[in-house]
């Protein structure tokens, strides 16, 4: 029994040691030879976020939503407007990424329940049809996102944030804004999220891998 106990407690050892080393491999692979971070062209401001993700499910608790499901990507231009109505969006959606990252789900929850707020006292009345009918596509499965997250344990909370920062994401891209952001990328995950910090603080993960990641781009 000693033997065997003492076996299991070098495979976890063994694969700890493994996952770390995953992650700082593909760091690797999305840093420069100058040891700079990669970055995405101009021509790709519109979020290429769509293209490195991998399918997003829509789950909640109980995993009664459909798995085929994923998300379409969207042809949006990225706007260079400083514009700060998409603030409290942002705001609401920062809170759950830092919910995340201290691996606190009453925080998430909360931040999924102030961006839902949020984008029911968004103004768009400002926007012109091209722009209204895009982020009617935008927030109609962001408003799903943060649903779940209001109500979801933990790990299905990070599986929403997934998706919902594609959605914020494209909305930064369509609407602009006027905060300083970071378009952060995970490697074990391979899919982005937004930070207001340079600073990596991975989300998808928290304290388990919490500097696993890289900076892909600056936004303003």
């Amino acid at each position: 029994m000693g033997k065997l106990k003492l076996s299991a407690g070098i495979l976890a050892i063994v694969f700890g040691t493994l996952t770390v080393m995953s992650c700082k491999d593909n760091k690797k692979e999305h840093d420069n030879s100058d040891g700079h971070h990669t970055e995405m062209g101009s021509e790709e401001n519109h979020m290429e976020i769509n293209n490195e993700s991998e399918d997003h499910h829509h789950k909640d608790g109980n995993d009664d939503h459909d798995k085929g499901a994923t998300m379409k990507a969207r042809d949006i231009e990225a706007s260079t407007q400083k514009n700060g109505a998409t603030s409290t969006i942002i705001d609401g959606y920062l809170q759950i990424k830092n919910g995340l990252v201290a691996d606190n789900k009453d925080n998430a929850a909360k931040g999924g329940t102030a961006l839902l707020t949020a984008f029911s006292n968004f103004d768009m009345s400002q926007l012109n049809e091209e722009q209204h009918k895009a982020y009617m596509d935008i927030v109609e499965d962001a408003k799903e996102q943060a649903e779940h997250i209001s109500e979801s344990p933990l790990e299905h909370q990070r599986e929403h944030f997934e998706t919902l920062s594609t959605d914020i994401s494209d909305l930064v891209a369509l609407l602009g804004t006027d905060k300083t952001l970071y378009l952060d990328y995970c490697p074990m995950k391979k899919t982005n999220w937004l930070s207001e910090s340079k600073e990596i603080k991975n989300p998808f993960f928290g304290s388990k891998m919490l500097t696993c990641g890289s900076v892909k781009k600056q936004i303003n």
